[in-house]
């Protein structure tokens, strides 16, 4: 037998729908590109979503449709992320921190129709738009006056293009099994692969979110995602906060510790979230300047492990608490968030320190093992640890225009991180399968930049380690074995090689000449060994 009850579509209009009807007057206020401050209501905000709806079909925009952004957190941008998706076209927010060949590569593979670009970004789209086949037209995301002189085709602007339409629209009632958006991995190993979620994972992850376990967010919230809405979804902090009714701060490009601060204290936030990049920034401004943050609660923080200097500092400078998070592009993407439980305050505050430096427990919606090289499910003691499998409805089962599963043949997603997780369902990442380095919350492959300096001539052989950074959080360090010990090259000749072969920000800040680099029993280098042996390495200034 059957629940006898509505079977409504879950939909993501419906959020801003929801924020128009409950919450008309909270605020949504954003840092602009240009540095102004820009404040509107959710009322305002959904009036010219609807808007942006209209001109997208005026442009001949059909369901299914992509549409690309290259944006930095705005008000335009979220009415991007409703306009779009409201309509039954695809949204695809693209992370212009990718180097030009993946750019290049994932606009063309998902053929974005449009592309909604920030001023910033116009430079790096008319160095691509010769090899951009599928895009018909570039909407810059500003007004008449800020209009930028540009060599790219087909350009409209973005306020002109919604001062067009009256926004006297109904959004369609879609199936909550198409497409929202559309994100793509970093593409550490070979290309960038394509996430698609849906109108129903997206909602679902938004109520897992919302959680009193997990973000707490609600009406009375102030929320300030820094963490980009090109990096995962901005951790669906873009609908979750509409849902509950939470008021938005946008940061635009302004990220510095100085502005993050001053946006902080301005708008009395309480909540907020970014990779532990952005909070170092933070902590060093209020270092020196002697700023304190009286409104701050907490702060969500992932993309890369959370430093426990950090923690401390958060918590016993500033009486914030922090929130380590983790996730993936493939799971919307959170997967688990690190509250304390309340038998953790009976503990000492080193003992609650080794438990708050863990990735957390997963929220409701996401299951989670670890196993061992065989499948075999390993125990929660804290001890074991294997590779960490997740299973969910806002969980990825198939990468976009890739006929073979994303899954395991038992149902469960790989997330290519080794973890261990313990008695009270507490997991911690102990090592990435694929050595893959996280810098400042973006990936970095060491696979590709050891291939690309074993092109050198002088070069036998390379490997290259994530090491500890004051700032960056991990770096890359290169290491290398010269063909002949007369004809060593430097540093500087090594990384003038690698300058045109992979992105700016992966050049090495240190190399390292050694006489062999230790191999596993397969001929495989040793990273694990190399590890040990530059696990005290401190990098001079930085190289790059």
């Amino acid at each position: 037998m059957f629940g006898q009850m509505q079977d409504s579509p879950l939909l993501v209009s419906q959020l801003i729908e929801h924020a128009e009807r409950l919450y008309p007057t909270k605020r949504i206020i954003t840092k602009t590109v240009e540095g102004d401050w820009h404040i509107y209501t959710y009322a305002d905000a959904a009036k010219r979503s609807r808007q942006l709806s209209q001109a997208l079909i005026s442009l001949g925009v059909k369901q299914d449709d992509v549409i690309g952004t290259l944006a930095w957190n705005t008000f335009r941008h979220f009415e991007c992320w409703y306009g779009i998706s409201g309509i039954g076209a695809v949204l695809h927010t693209i992370n212009p921190r990718l180097f030009p060949e993946q750019l290049d590569y994932i606009i063309n593979h998902a053929e974005d129709k449009y592309l909604f670009i920030d001023t910033t970004f116009v430079p790096l789209l008319e160095a691509l738009q010769a090899k951009l086949s599928h895009v018909k037209g570039y909407v810059i995301m500003c007004d008449e006056a800020n209009m930028p002189t540009t060599q790219l085709p087909n350009v409209l602007c973005y306020e002109t293009l919604l001062s067009q339409q009256d926004g006297d629209f109904a959004w369609p009632e879609l199936d909550e099994r198409q497409a929202s958006s559309i994100c793509y991995t970093s593409g550490t190993t070979g290309n960038p692969k394509g996430v698609v979620y849906s109108h129903r994972s997206s909602l679902l992850h938004s109520w897992g979110i919302t959680g009193k376990d997990i973000t707490s967010l609600d009406s009375q919230s102030i929320m300030l995602p820094i963490v980009p809405m090109f990096h995962a979804n901005a951790w669906g902090l873009v609908y979750a906060c509409p849902m509950v009714g939470a008021e938005l701060v946008f940061p635009g490009p302004h990220l510095d510790g100085a502005s993050v601060s001053d946006m902080i204290n301005r708008f009395k936030v309480d909540i907020s979230a970014a990779v532990p990049t952005v909070w170092t920034m933070l902590l060093q401004h209020l270092r020196q300047s002697g700023e304190t943050l009286e409104s701050l609660n907490s702060v969500l923080i992932g993309g890369s492990a959370v430093p426990r200097s950090m923690i401390q500092a958060f918590d016993q400078d500033y009486n914030v608490e922090v929130w380590q998070a983790w996730g993936m592009t493939e799971m919307s993407p959170l997967g688990s968030l690190n509250r304390p439980l309340p038998q953790d305050s009976k503990l000492s505050y080193e003992e609650q320190l080794n438990i708050r430096s863990k990735q957390g427990r997963p929220c409701f919606g996401v299951q989670m093992k670890i196993v061992d090289d065989e499948n075999h499910e390993l125990p929660h003691d804290g001890k074991a640890f294997g590779r960490l499998l997740v299973k969910g409805p806002w969980i990825v089962s198939q990468y976009f225009k890739m006929e073979k599963s994303a899954l395991e043949d038992d149902g469960w997603f790989d997330t290519g991180d080794v973890a261990t997780i313990d008695a009270t369902g507490n997991m911690q990442i102990t090592d990435r399968s694929k050595d893959v380095i996280k810098s400042g919350g973006e990936w970095i492959s060491s696979i590709d930049l050891e291939n690309a300096a074993m092109g050198h001539p002088d070069v036998l052989e390379a490997a290259v380690i994530g090491v500890s950074h004051p700032k960056w959080e991990e770096r890359p360090l290169l290491i290398i074995v010269p063909k002949n010990k007369n004809k060593v090259p430097d540093s500087e000749a090594l990384l003038h090689f690698l300058a045109d072969k992979v992105a700016k920000w992966w050049l090495p800040n240190g190399v390292e000449v050694v006489d062999e680099i230790p191999h596993t029993a397969t001929g495989k280098i040793n990273k694990v060994g190399l590890r040990e042996t530059f696990k005290d390495y401190q990098f001079e200034e930085a190289i790059a």
